[in-house]
């Protein structure tokens, strides 16, 4: 080649990075405006002919404070989505007609959530309950003539007639007062009223209502369950529904496996694990029946194993014993001779598949990413998913179903996130306590430069049996901290969830000690590395995360500043106000009156003397799971101790903050206090 095309095509290639380095120069850091303005979706829901892909789309008004959801369609074959819901503020859980003809879904259009039916193009929409306890969660039976939904009704109430009288009589009264004489009478952030969750049936065309499981017991339970823990069988005559029957609901995790008849019947119990059996499918060919298990009573965080329940013989195989992973989610090939998969594995959800009798599994879909909602076309050859990462939120994708290249069949985020700077997580893995294998994920801040120093902000995960990975969140958003200046570090101690039951298990009567010395152990990793500032670090955390804040206050002084939100302060008030109490009972081997010496040893609250470092405390007033009590005493503890604190506390929010504005103010709130402790004297991030 000539020398001076040669040199033409240096001069090209240079002016091509100085423009590709001065868009990337160009692009915003993500901040909290950025992440409220995603199309969030859920809910994909493939039609029986393979077609179309129904979904929803959640997004924010700041201005109003609200998150309002219509529901959208895509043609699996490409094409660009069309929302096709306009009408009320809450459009959701789209269901095809077997037919693929009609969409059931819950919209509050006319002034409450009620069933609704339309076309797949949004027209002729008509209303098909007018309850006045409302509907949510529709399914369509197979042959088309029921909708299948739940109602929170009085349970000794005989129509909707008698429901709307007494919720008129309760709204009326001047007296507000509440008495129990049972255990779990309030919720995540509810109190527990006298109107139970019921499964209700109704005609496709409309017509009467019929309450099929009635009775003092929520259907789904609504302390474990969730929108798939109730199935029709593909004949349209038996609904199978999880639910707990445990005469005390508060200390049990027993949720079993029923099943009714459509028409009329006693409903039959057909599990009988001490553990919860949750997410009921039956098979297409309906000779079996397949769910998630736990098999340990109470103890919430157990391996959940992928069941199949012959239906003529009753006798059930564990297909997924072998694996040393938590089953999330699952679905039928419509063959019944497969089942598809998720599981969680360091930090990712892949996809796999394993014969319905059992056998080898073999993965689908993996790769740095959460993986999920899986479901196959007629001809088995086709798969729709959806995918998100630590730097991507949720889209709808296509594949074979044996694997191969995805399709992303939305983009309906690229324009907006193609303006922002995401860098994609890194991970590295140190020895912790006994020489475990401890995991880590990191953002680092846009832009990065190995040169420069960076403070550094430790986030600790809640559960305390979850996780850091591949997923994106709205609440605690490493893109969003770390946009701000900081190298954000995510361990993943014992206690966390995709690296073996026994990883997980560890954590059990031991919440300060090697879960505390694994991320100590990535603290050290970190500290050693160059670009990072070691006399910069922060760290912040949320739930059991926050208990961790409050743990690492009395035991460590190498960080500059904390931030615990929601954090368990004293593990024996806490046991005497919170409502789940299975939780604390596996988790200190018992209450604290029959194990006094765990409670007094794991507890934060015994250790405010050595409480010296700077720590904003978060709290939600209606946190029913770690009350805001433990918030309270907390920041009178910092006070006290003349340690600089400061108390941000929400009168409408429980243990996650979800109000758009109170989110900004948050994440505003949080980034102030940790650069308030570790910004320089000039207030950059460089060497110093």
């Amino acid at each position: 080649m000539p020398y001076n095309c040669i040199h033409m095509l240096m001069r090209t290639s240079i002016v091509l990075l100085l423009v590709a380095a001065g868009v990337a120069a160009q692009k915003a850091p993500f901040d909290v405006q950025a992440m409220l303005k995603i199309a969030r979706i859920s809910e994909p829901q493939l039609s029986p002919d393979g077609k179309a892909v129904a979904f929803t789309v959640q997004t924010i008004d700041l201005d109003l404070n609200t998150k309002p959801k219509q529901i959208y369609l895509v043609p699996t074959d490409g094409g660009t989505p069309r929302q096709i819901t306009s009408q009320g503020t809450d459009n959701e859980r789209p269901e095809w007609a077997p037919d693929s003809k009609t969409i059931a879904f819950i919209s509050n259009r006319s002034g409450s959530a009620q069933v609704w039916i339309m076309k797949p193009d949004g027209s002729d929409a008509r209303q098909v309950t007018s309850l006045s306890t409302e509907a949510g969660g529709v399914l369509f039976s197979p042959d088309g003539k029921k909708l299948l939904f739940t109602s929170q009704v009085y349970p000794d109430c005989p129509d909707d007639n008698c429901n709307k009288s007494r919720l008129d009589v309760e709204k009326n009264s001047k007296v507000k007062a509440r008495s129990y004489t049972t255990l779990l009478f309030r919720h995540w952030t509810e109190w527990q009223s006298k109107r139970r969750s019921h499964l209700m049936v109704v005609d496709s065309t409309g017509g009467p209502v019929r309450d099929l499981t009635p009775g003092d017991r929520d259907v789904p339970p609504f302390s474990l369950g969730g929108p798939d823990d109730y199935a029709v069988s593909p004949d349209s005559k038996e609904v199978c529904y999880a639910m707990n029957a445990d005469p005390q609901l508060a200390t049990s995790t027993n949720a079993d496996l029923f099943v009714v008849p459509m028409d009329s019947g006693d409903a039959k119990k057909i599990t009988m694990n001490p553990g919860a059996d949750l997410s009921p499918q039956y098979s297409p060919d309906g000779k079996s029946l397949a769910y998630r298990s736990q098999p340990r009573a109470g103890y919430e965080a157990d391996r959940w194993r992928l069941m199949v329940l012959d239906r003529a013989t009753g006798s059930v195989n564990p297909v997924t014993d072998a694996l040393d992973r938590p089953v999330q989610s699952f679905a039928w090939s419509h063959d019944s001779k497969q089942l598809f998969f998720t599981v969680l594995d360091r930090g990712r959800q892949n996809i796999q598949m394993i014969p319905a009798a059992g056998g080898a599994t073999r993965v689908i879909v993996s790769g740095p990413a959460t993986a999920d909602d899986m479901q196959l076309t007629s001809d088995g050859k086709t798969m729709i998913y959806t995918t998100q990462s630590g730097s991507a939120p949720t889209e709808i994708y296509r594949a074979a179903s044996t694997g191969g290249a995805p399709v992303a069949l939305t983009h309906l985020n690229d324009a907006l996130l193609a303006q922002y700077d995401l860098p994609p997580l890194e991970e590295f893995w140190v020895d912790g306590a006994e020489k475990a294998r401890v995991q880590s994920f990191v953002v680092k801040p846009p832009n990065f430069d190995a040169s420069r120093k960076y403070p550094v902000l430790f986030l600790i995960h809640g559960g305390p049996e979850g996780e850091w990975g591949e997923s994106w969140s709205y609440r605690w958003n490493p893109q969003v901290m770390a946009a701000a200046g900081y190298l954000v570090v995510m361990p993943n101690p014992r206690g966390s969830l995709g690296y073996g039951q026994k990883f997980t298990e560890e954590i059990r009567d031991d919440w300060g000690g090697k879960p505390y010395e694994d991320i100590m152990a990535s603290v050290d990793h970190v500290a050693a590395l160059p670009y990072a500032d070691s006399d910069r670090m922060a760290a912040a955390g949320g739930s059991y995360g926050g208990y961790m804040i409050d743990w690492i206050l009395g035991h460590t002084q190498r960080f500059k500043v904390l931030i615990s939100h929601a954090g368990v302060y004293d593990l024996r008030s806490m046991f005497g106000a919170t409502e789940e109490l299975w939780f604390p009972i596996w988790e200190f081997n018992g209450t604290p009156w029959d194990n006094p010496e765990s409670y007094a040893k794991w507890s934060p609250s015994n250790f405010v003397k050595d409480f010296h470092t700077p720590t904003l405390v978060i709290h939600g007033e209606l946190d029913f799971r770690v009350p805001y009590t433990q918030g309270l005493q907390l920041f009178t503890a910092l006070q006290l101790q003349k340690v600089p604190s400061k108390l941000l506390e929400y009168p409408d929010e429980g243990h996650w903050i979800l109000k758009p504005q109170n989110s900004v103010l948050w994440y505003n709130t949080f980034l102030e206090w940790i650069g308030e402790w570790t910004k320089t004297p000039s207030g950059s991030t460089a060497a110093h």
